[in-house]
This record gives C-alpha cells, structure tokens and sequence, in this order.
C-alpha cells in the first residue's frame, strides 16, 4: 500500500480545533491504534488488515501529525487536549469502550484519558510508549524558542528532513529496511508543515514529564506489555519493577521482543497476534 493509498482509505472527524483523519475498518469489538511522536496511524498499515478480520480498528492521526490538520498554536496540543480529542473522536463514531494500544508519546495521552475516563478503555496494550523518567530518554530536547523553531522550519522545508528521519531511524530499528514507499508515510507530513504538535512535545513534554503514577497505580484495567528490548529512547529494564507493581502486572503479561523503537515496523505479525490473543 503506497501513503496515497492509505490516505484515501481515511475518514475525517471534525474536532473542536482542527480535522482529525482516522481509518475505521472491519466489524466487532473495537481496538484503537496509537501512534507517538513524530509518527501517525501509518505506523500500524502492517497490521491493521490482520487486526480488522475480526475486530473493528480505529487509527487515528492525532491532531498535528499525519494527514490530520496542524492549527496554529501550542498549547493545543498538551496531553490533555490530545486526550480529549480521542474521547471526542469515539463518542463521534459511537464507540463506548475499547481495547487500547498505544506507542511512544501515545502513552502519555493516554494515561490522561484514563486519569478522566478510566471506564472507557476495557483492556490496555503498551507498546515501548512513555511511562517513567527513569525510563524516558528522548533523541531530542529542545529549549523553547529560536533553536526550537528552527529546527521544525527545517524539518518542514526539506533542509534536515531526510537526515532526521535517517538517524531517527538508524537509532529506532534494529536493521533498516524500510523501503521509499514506507519513509513516505513519515517524510510527507513533515513536508506539509506538520511540526508543531512536536515542538510542544520536545520543548515542553521533553523537559517536564508529566507524573502520571498514581494514574497507573489507580487502574485495574487488565494490561499486557510489548516492548523491543533494545530500544535507545524507551527503556523497559530501568523501570521494569516500578511499572509492574504499579499497573499490578507479573512477568506473564509483559512480552520482550528482539526489536528496538520502532516496534511495529520491525515485529507487526508477531505483536498482531498477542494483541489479537488478548483481546478475545
């Protein structure tokens, strides 16, 4: 499937700020796909036709990334604007509650979902996403200002976009393979100017993680782990305790791949089929 074709195959939800694009496809219970920074739904393309057989999967672009509308500002695109928009966007498709799969800056959106809505999610899959700072060791921080603003003009205009996408992927797969058609889904957004939702993230969200503990300590949602063990940005051993005994998990619900960041581009059959064992 080329970026084209996956864009075709979007719907749009007008939100409050901004349109958000979504696919919606297949029937039943109802999985939603996550992405992070600086991705969009298009990180899950290699699993979500598996995914829809017996389940009806939502993947969002969130506002700011992907195919989806980049408004002016920054604070629109806090944890907490961002979690409201995804509660906004089911109750607009009429779904009540979901298993939930979440990536990278995913999580932190999410864990403010379920901090307002926790009788919305009814099983949560976390995949290598933002939990702790002991865990937490981001390929970019910026200061607010000039730099910060430079650095999205030239991911923007072509200037550093490939080699950005090059090292941030040299740095998130163990090899890659990634062919033309797949940098496609990631450079082309850059390219539309979609770079403010991620300088809040890494001027903002970067320097000040946001303690979502006692959210985690609070949940008795049931949860299942899929982590690549190799990951640089996202690191499972230095807060594997912590976040076990936190979410109230065993060694059984936690799932170490041999991947790194990327996770969906490296593994997608593999984590297709744990997250479609769990949510039976």
């Amino acid at each position: 499937m080329t970026y084209s074709q996956f864009r075709t195959k979007q719907h749009s939800f007008q939100s409050s700020e901004g349109a958000i694009k979504y696919i919606d496809q297949g029937q039943g219970n109802v999985i939603v796909l996550l992405h992070g920074v600086p991705t969009s739904g298009w990180l899950y393309r290699k699993m979500i036709d598996s995914l829809s057989k017996n389940h009806r999967v939502i993947a969002p672009d969130m506002l700011g990334f992907g195919s989806s509308d980049s408004p002016e500002g920054y604070e629109i695109y806090s944890e907490e604007n961002h979690a409201k928009r995804i509660v906004a966007l089911l109750d607009h498709l009429e779904v009540d509650t979901w298993t939930h799969v979440m990536h990278d800056a995913g999580g932190l959106w999410t864990w403010e979902l379920l901090k307002n809505h926790p009788e919305r999610i009814s099983k949560l899959i976390v995949l290598n996403t933002i939990i702790y700072e002991e865990g937490f060791d981001p390929p970019i921080r910026f200061e607010e200002g000039f730099m910060a603003r430079t650095a999205m003009w030239g991911y923007r205009n072509g200037i550093t976009t490939n080699m950005m996408l090059r090292g941030l992927f040299k740095s998130g797969l163990l090899e890659n393979t990634l062919t033309k058609n797949d940098v496609v889904g990631y450079k082309k957004p850059l390219l539309e100017g979609k770079t403010k939702a991620m300088y809040y993230f890494f001027t903002q969200t970067c320097n000040a993680l946001p303690d979502y503990s006692e959210v985690l300590k609070n949940s008795n949602i049931p949860v299942k782990v899929i982590w690549g063990a190799e990951d640089d940005f996202l690191l499972w051993e230095t807060q594997k305790q912590r976040v076990m005994d936190d979410l109230g998990i065993t060694e059984k619900d936690v799932h170490i791949l041999d991947a790194k960041h990327f996770i969906q581009e490296e593994k997608p059959s593999e984590i297709a089929k744990l997250i479609l064992e769990f949510s039976r």
